[in-house]
């Protein structure tokens, strides 16, 4: 175990060093990553949950920031995770009425949680959780190709509603637009220009969140079906902004 530990240690220093063996630690991590998900959730995360991107960014967080002082790895990694995912859902429900998934639901004693849920589907949560890694790999090796890692992405995301509804309206400005998701993919480049001018959005905003919206694009031209679901989910909420 202690053995284990040290070799952890080392990958996360070597992360540290290199974004693309950041990306592969962690896909590497991301049972661990779901499994922290799900206790926070008190259930199985689904690949259209925030909460499991905000716990993979979490993750990337962690790597960045621990240092041989902070004791073991994944438990300094389990303890950034839970506190951006509470940090998550109290912004959450400042910004919206919610109810808890844990309260008690009709006239039963069960809760909403337990009305909603199905029994466990052991097989398909694995072949989902497969077909998802392959996916990442799949997206990984893509953005190389660009000189953008999942790292880049995560570091760049837009951190304010204000530049995310930003983002998200120059995102679906240049959906409707086939000839310009064929650049992006020819040149590797974004259309700065055309994107501020046809979605209203200050180039320079697009410039500072160039490489997030560049691999939101590339998974816009490609099979990537369970990222683009879960994708769908994060940016749906654009009638609000």
């Amino acid at each position: 175990m202690h053995h284990k530990e040290h070799d952890i240690v080392r990958q996360v220093l070597d992360a540290q060093q290199d974004s693309y063996a950041a990306d592969r630690l962690i896909e590497r991590y991301l049972p661990f990553i779901r499994a922290e998900t799900a206790k926070f959730l008190s259930r199985p995360p689904t690949d259209s949950d925030d909460e499991l991107s905000i716990a993979m960014i979490a993750f990337h967080e962690a790597v960045c920031g621990y240092a041989k002082g902070r004791g073991a790895f994944l438990s300094y990694a389990a303890t950034v995770i839970r506190s951006r995912l509470i940090d998550y859902d109290r912004r959450e429900r400042r910004h919206r009425g919610s109810i808890s998934l844990d309260a008690p639901h009709g006239e039963e004693d069960g809760t909403l949680l337990e009305t909603l849920s199905d029994p466990a589907d052991h097989a398909g949560r694995l072949a989902t959780r497969e077909a998802t890694a392959f996916e990442i790999r799949e997206l990984t090796e893509q953005m190389q190709g660009f000189g953008v890692s999942l790292s880049d992405v995560a570091d760049n995301c837009p951190r304010q509603e204000r530049t995310l509804a930003a983002c998200r309206a120059a995102f679906t400005y240049a959906k409707s637009r086939p000839d310009l998701l064929e650049q992006v993919v020819r040149t590797g480049k974004l259309p700065l220009s055309e994107l501020a001018q046809g979605s209203g959005v200050e180039r320079k905003t697009l410039e500072r969140h160039r490489k997030y919206l560049l691999a939101l694009l590339l998974i816009c031209t490609n099979g990537y079906e369970i990222i683009r679901g879960h994708l769908h989910q994060v940016l749906k909420g654009g009638g609000k902004a």
